[in-house]
């Protein structure tokens, strides 16, 4: 499986403006620039898709590993979210912290920690990156 991205840049990188679509098309000509990246513009950013690709990728883990364990999640929500720090003249993310909040009826605090470790460090997304990566999580119910 391949899935692609395209990033559109026009202009200098302070002073200019770039779009980035999906192969999807849920992304279309959806615009970023260095007033979305480092400030608040309107519009995405990298680490902004980075979180939402980790916390997406690290959810739907966690839900094949609680139907491995026969368990059914009445809902997993997770929040990502990614430092990024200065790295000698250019930048890194340093961090991703995955945040989540579970119901998952019949299962004990214990084995939840277990499968939610075990999706963290088998998801693809945490697998791609060199980050330190964090989990925290809530079991209700």
């Amino acid at each position: 499986m391949i899935r692609s991205a395209t990033a559109v840049w026009n202009g200098t990188g302070r002073d200019g403006r770039g779009t980035l679509s999906t192969q999807s098309g849920v992304l279309d000509n959806t615009a970023y620039s260095f007033h979305t990246r480092f400030e608040d513009g309107k519009g995405t950013n990298p680490e902004e898709l980075v979180a939402a690709a980790h916390a997406g990728c690290f959810t739907m883990a966690l839900a094949f590993a609680l139907q491995s364990a026969n368990l059914t999640p009445t809902e997993l929500k997770t929040t990502c979210a990614v430092t990024l720090d200065k790295d000698g003249a250019g930048f890194k993310i340093s961090k991703s912290a995955l945040t989540l909040t579970a119901t998952v009826p019949g299962v004990t605090q214990e084995k939840f920690g277990e499968i939610a470790a075990g999706a963290k460090a088998g998801c693809p997304i945490s697998k791609l990156l060199t980050a330190e990566i964090s989990l925290d999580w809530t079991l209700a119910g």
